[in-house]
């Protein structure tokens, strides 16, 4: 009979708190997978407003979590974007400018009827966490 990978459960502080049957992140191996972040503030738990400032909270709320993990937004191989409008893609490539480098992450961008608490975006991703 195959072991089983032991699975890590990651939560910070930094990101918003996992309310429902989910963890932010698990670790399995050096694997990573990210839960979906929307743009909640993590001390407030209150959905930031506006399209750009819920990208920016997305991104840093995975940033947290990938941190908490021992890894970086660098380490991202897969990143799965939901939109409730296509319309804001080209803003969400604008901003992930500021946060990634190339190599840039493989990539899927989904328009959505809708997200958890109205969100306007939705992001999870796969990180491989490089041990030393």
């Amino acid at each position: 009979q195959e072991k089983s990978m032991p699975r890590q459960v990651i939560h910070t502080e930094n990101a918003p708190a996992a309310i429902g049957t989910y963890s932010q992140a698990i670790l399995a191996g050096n694997t990573l997978y990210l839960s979906g972040q929307i743009g909640l503030d993590p001390y407030s738990m209150e959905l930031v407003v506006g399209i750009e400032a819920q990208i920016r909270r997305v991104f840093d709320n995975l940033k947290a979590v990938c941190e908490a993990a021992g890894g970086t937004l660098a380490d991202i191989a897969k990143l799965n974007i939901f939109l409730t409008d296509l319309g804001h893609f080209q803003l969400v490539n604008q901003i992930m400018g500021e946060y990634f480098a190339q190599p840039y992450p493989a990539r899927a961008a989904l328009g959505v009827a809708s997200l958890p608490k109205d969100a306007l975006v939705e992001m999870d991703g796969i990180v491989i966490i490089n041990t030393p």
